[in-house]
């Protein structure tokens, strides 16, 4: 059985003004490392790819590759909803350096037949300069990757493996049993992570990890140890309370609160339609993280 895995979907840290923080960026990225996680997920859902522009997508996944230096994978955020445009920022990805890419399906525009998808994501494979990891996002994009296309494209060589962020773990365990088992499945949802692990899938991509690298290297390493009890008790006190608030304020407001409260982080600010916790929530965000960190002090 391989080891279990933890990549980091990272933030995009903004100043008060709105910018990018590159020093933030920065002190997160270091984080992450001195952790020892397994690779960077740069401009995806936590990393608030839908509200950068082109070109600051394209700064952010450079700054980030020139950070980890060569010594972690990183997987470069290529969301889209054409073929031309998801093939651009794969070339732009793999212009500065990145592993691979992650893609979605496309969103607004939701596939009107079974094959939609799958038509959309063999096009992209087709162009794409880059190996890539499917993204099952159902509750951003509308519909979900079926488990036959992600079993169909599991048989190219280009397609390396799926992050699934459905919440869904009944379409989860159905990926994980037809899919072969060098085709990588990763769990997006960081209150899952345990029990994906225990069912022997490849790890997870998970958002939370930004603030608490090392809670999650403790749950991979008991995972990969064979220690149950200890990864259900990080699980139970240190994970699930922590993806509460990304339940009840998405993952990048509740990510980013976490990283202020480390210190990591300047400003917990977001991007428009995405909305800061209030003082409450900050407050309770802070005292979470400080329990998760006392579990594995």
């Amino acid at each position: 059985m391989a080891e279990t895995q933890v990549h980091c979907p990272l933030v995009t840290p903004f100043d008060e003004a709105g910018d990018v923080d590159f020093d933030s960026l920065d002190a997160v990225v270091d984080g992450v490392l001195e952790a020892g996680l397994d690779g960077l997920v740069p401009c995806g859902t936590t990393g608030e790819f839908a509200s950068l522009t082109r070109a600051t997508n394209r700064t952010v996944l450079e700054r980030v590759v020139s950070r980890a230096d060569g010594g972690t994978s990183v997987i470069a955020g290529a969301g889209a909803t054409s073929v031309p445009d998801t093939v651009e920022s794969l070339t732009a990805a793999a212009e500065v350096g990145a592993d691979a890419g992650l893609v979605v399906v496309p969103y607004f525009h939701t596939a009107n037949a079974a094959d939609g998808n799958a038509r959309f994501l063999r096009r992209v494979a087709d162009r794409s300069p880059l190996p890539l990891y499917l993204y099952n996002i159902p509750a951003c994009t509308g519909s979900e990757i079926p488990v036959e296309t992600v079993v169909e494209l599991a048989g190219r060589d280009d397609v390396l493996g799926l992050k699934d962020s459905s919440g869904d773990f009944g379409y989860f365990t159905d990926v994980l049993a037809a899919t072969p088992d060098d085709f990588a499945v990763y769990q997006g949802v960081d209150g899952q992570l345990v029990p994906a692990g225990l069912m022997e899938a490849t790890g997870g991509i998970n958002a939370l990890s930004n603030a608490v690298p090392e809670v999650f290297a403790a749950v991979r390493d008991a995972l990969n140890d064979g220690d149950a009890a200890r990864a259900r008790k990080l699980h139970t006190e240190a994970l699930k309370p922590l993806f509460a608030f990304c339940a009840d304020h998405g993952f990048a407001p509740a990510t980013k609160a976490a990283l202020v409260a480390r210190g990591r982080i300047e400003s917990d600010a977001v991007r428009p339609p995405l909305v800061e916790l209030d003082e409450g929530a900050r407050a309770a965000v802070a005292a979470t993280v400080e329990d998760a960190l006392a579990l594995v002090d």
